[in-house]
């Protein structure tokens, strides 16, 4: 027997009140299936249920700041048609998170670039990034200049890839001549500069010896924090 309409929206209403959403920016499948899979730990321990979809009218991946300034609003759309307790948005550059905190202020809203530097400097004196290409080096280098925090910056190193590349497992060679080249630039903490690198993380802890974060666990860390707090 179908719910009432009333019964049924307060229905719904629950159900984004009690969920984490974590968008992909970017029209890859690849991508988002890494960022799900990377995300199930959480979900073991998260008192609130964590989804995750793509955006199959993005860019295949945010490669120039162009295709962070088109992805923008397809953020900001994507979270008004799914409403959400709090919102992760699953690329390093962080494309609408600011626009949407306007627009939703007392939403929490994340970006797994802003929450994984934040989670560094908790660890660490001196971080580094793993970036995907260099041209994703002058995105990081503009991130970091914006939070204020240059002094705790060692670098950043790419493997130049795609977003939907850095899924495939045999960069795993780049991955860790990029986090030792990290170490050499002074890095004590690693941070893996895209979220399809997810599926690196543990490997790339035992060959370097260091922490190394992954941004959307991250981001949603944060998120549950966040949602707890309000409690």
């Amino acid at each position: 027997m179908p719910l009432p309409s009333q019964d049924l929206n307060q229905t719904v209403l629950l159900m984004s009140s009690e969920r984490i959403l974590v968008i992909n920016p970017n029209s890859s499948v690849r991508v988002t299936d890494a960022i799900d899979t990377a995300l199930s730990p959480l979900r073991l321990r998260s008192p609130f249920a964590i989804e995750v979809i793509g955006l199959p009218t993005a860019p295949a991946g945010v490669s120039l700041q162009s295709d962070a300034d088109v992805t923008a609003p397809l953020v900001q759309a994507a979270m008004l048609a799914n409403q959400a307790a709090a919102y992760a948005i699953a690329c390093f550059s962080d494309p609408g998170v600011l626009g949407a905190r306007e627009n939703s202020p007392t939403t929490p809203i994340r970006g797994i670039g802003e929450s994984a530097i934040l989670r560094a400097l908790t660890q660490a004196d001196q971080f580094g990034i793993i970036a995907l290409s260099h041209k994703s080096v002058l995105r990081q280098r503009r991130l970091v200049r914006t939070m204020g925090i240059c002094e705790r910056y060692a670098g950043s190193y790419p493997i130049e890839t795609s977003a939907e590349g850095a899924t495939d497992g045999s960069l795993l060679s780049r991955m860790i001549d990029a986090a030792h080249q990290l170490r050499i630039m002074g890095a004590d903490t690693i941070i893996m500069g895209c979220a399809g690198m997810a599926h690196f993380q543990s490997s790339l802890e035992k060959h370097c010896g260091r922490p190394v974060i992954e941004p959307t666990k991250a981001a949603v860390a944060l998120l549950i924090g966040d949602l707890l707090l309000a409690e």
